[in-house]
């Protein structure tokens, strides 16, 4: 198992607490110096709040925790392909790179419907890598939606 693996399965795990929570199944860590910082699930039910992405509150969290706005040197692991919300948000962060795991062709950011992490025009690019252990992410989002209908 790759070092990329091992932290997407940290964020799987915060994917499946959010769906024990009945939560659109979504996790997100962030990582400085070789340690993760910050984790984040969905809790857009549990807060009522529409901007309770994985990616915010880790990125909140992160933050925080360093005690700055920009999460220099930080790289972000989160389980489904960011929104254009949270892409913004990650630009904003200037995170050094961000790995997903499945892609959203719906919705997704970050190269499947648009590409807000590699817009010129905005003061920040990162490299981004889809695809990290894609089928496990995929399989939690499909389990949520198959118990949901």
């Amino acid at each position: 198992m790759t070092q990329h693996e091992i932290w997407m399965q940290q964020a799987i795990r915060e994917a499946e607490r959010a769906y024990e929570k009945e939560e659109l199944p979504i996790g997100a860590v962030i990582v400085f110096e070789n340690r993760v910082i910050a984790k984040g699930y969905n809790q857009v039910e549990t807060l009522n709040d529409p901007t309770a992405h994985a990616e915010i509150i880790a990125i909140t969290s992160a933050a925080n925790y360093l005690s700055s706005k920009q999460l220099l040197g930080c790289t972000m692991y989160v389980t489904l392909e960011p929104c254009p919300m949270c892409a913004g948000a990650i630009v904003l962060a200037k995170l050094e790179a961000l790995y997903f795991g499945a892609f959203d062709n719906k919705s997704g950011a970050c190269g499947s419907v648009m590409d807000i992490t590699n817009n010129k025009s905005l003061n920040h690019i990162l490299p981004v890598y889809g695809g990290i252990l894609d089928e496990k992410c995929s399989e939690i989002l499909r389990s949520f939606f198959d118990v949901r209908r």
